[in-house]
C-alpha cells in the first residue's frame, strides 16, 4: 500500500473510525478484532453483527474493542476501506502491462481482477456488492469506484480517447456500469458467475466503445 493511496482512504473525523494503534501491543490486539470481525461477518451476516458477539469470541472485554472501534460501523468502515484499497491496487498493477493490448483486452482483465477478487473474498461481497455497512463505507466505494475509473480513463487516453469527466462523468460511469453486474450476480448467486463476468466486461466494452465512436 503506497502512502498516497492510504491517503486517498484517509477518513473524515466526522465519521466513526477506526483508531489507529500506537504501539506494537496494541497493533497485534486491532489486527486480531479485525480478523475475528471478519469471520463473524462471514458466518453471521451484516443483520447479526455485532461488539458483544465479538467480544465473546475473542474472550476480551467489549471495552477493549471500543478502545479501537467507537462503534460498530468503525469495525466494518475499516474493513470495507482495506478491501477497496487492495482491490484498486489489483487494477492500477494492470496498467502497467497495457502495452500492446487492445483496450478491450485490458477492459476484460479489469473485469476478470475485480470478479476474482469479489469470489476469492466472501467479506468483500457482504461489504461492496451486498447491503453497504453505512453511508460512510456507501461514500468510499464510491470513491474507489472513481478511483478504478482513473486508470480505465488513463487507458482509453493512450489510445488518444478523452472520456468525457462531467454530465456524465465517463470514467466513474463505466465502473459502476461493470459493479452492477457484479452485484446483481452476487444477489442472485451469492458469487460472480462467469455469465456475470462476462456481461461485466460487455457492458464496460459497449458503453466505451460508443464514446470512442463518438470521438472519432
Amino acid at each position: 500500500m503506497t502512502e498516497n493511496t492510504a491517503n486517498n482512504y484517509a477518513t473524515p473525523a466526522a465519521v466513526p473510525a477506526a483508531r489507529s494503534p500506537q504501539q506494537a501491543r496494541g497493533h497485534q490486539r486491532f489486527e486480531r478484532i479485525l480478523e475475528a470481525a471478519e469471520e463473524q461477518l462471514i458466518q453471521r451476516g451484516l443483520s447479526d453483527f455485532s461488539i458483544p458477539e465479538l467480544a465473546s469470541s475473542l474472550k476480551c472485554t467489549r471495552t477493549s474493542i471500543y478502545h479501537f472501534f467507537p462503534t460498530p460501523y468503525a469495525i466494518l468502515n475499516e474493513l470495507t476501506r482495506r478491501h477497496l484499497m487492495t482491490l484498486e491496487e489489483k487494477v492500477e498493477k494492470l496498467s502497467y502491462t497495457i502495452e500492446g493490448k487492445a483496450w478491450q483486452e485490458v477492459i476484460t482483465e479489469v473485469a476478470d481482477i475485480v470478479a476474482d477478487y469479489y469470489n476469492q473474498h466472501h467479506a468483500a461481497r457482504i461489504l461492496i456488492l451486498g447491503s453497504v455497512a453505512s453511508h460512510e463505507s456507501h461514500q468510499a466505494l464510491h470513491l474507489t469506484i472513481s478511483h478504478i475509473g482513473r486508470h480505465v480513463d488513463t487507458l482509453m487516453r493512450a489510445i488518444g480517447v478523452i472520456l468525457p469527466s462531467e454530465n456524465p462523468d465517463a470514467k466513474a460511469l463505466v465502473v459502476e456500469l461493470g459493479t452492477a453486474c457484479l452485484r446483481l450476480s452476487y444477489f442472485l448467486h451469492g458469487e460472480i458467475t462467469p455469465a456475470y463476468r462476462q456481461e461485466c466486461a460487455v457492458a464496460m466494452i459497449a458503453y466505451l466503445e460508443r464514446i470512442v465512436q463518438q470521438g472519432r
